[in-house]
Formats: C-alpha cells, sequence, structure tokens
C-alpha cells in the first residue's frame, strides 16, 4: 500500500494535524470528525503510519511504498 512513515508518534499527529487543516476539519467545534485521516502504529515493524488517500499529497508530498509484517497467531 501506499501511504506515509514515520518514526515518532509526534511525527504522525503533526502530519495528521496538517492534513485535517488542509481540509478544513474540524468545521466547528461540536463535530464528530475531527481529522481527514488518522496514523497507524506496526508493532512488528516499529512505525506509524498513515494509508494514502487521493489528494493527501497535495498536503504531505509524494506517498511510498509501506509495506507491513502481518503476524498471525
Amino acid at each position: 500500500m501506499e501511504g506515509y512513515i514515520y518514526h515518532t508518534e509526534q511525527e504522525a499527529i503533526n502530519d495528521r494535524k496538517l492534513a485535517a487543516k488542509y481540509k478544513g476539519f474540524p468545521i466547528n467545534s461540536t463535530d464528530t470528525t475531527i481529522y481527514w485521516v488518522s496514523y497507524q502504529f506496526s508493532k512488528p515493524d516499529n512505525f506509524y503510519y498513515i494509508i494514502y488517500v487521493e489528494d493527501l499529497e497535495k498536503v504531505l508530498g509524494k506517498p511510498v511504498e509501506i509495506n507491513l509484517t502481518i503476524l498471525v497467531y
């Protein structure tokens, strides 16, 4: 999948805020939707990531290929 990789949670939070501001979220303080995208943490890979959605490159730049390790128990 394509997206954005972060080595710290704060980096992911900062880009999530940038994306929300670009889309105008939240519209008002009572909105349920306050972010355009969210970030996840891949424990086996030890990084945070945001999955690419259309137009996100206008805010965060060109996405990269993300390969996640899926653990099956």
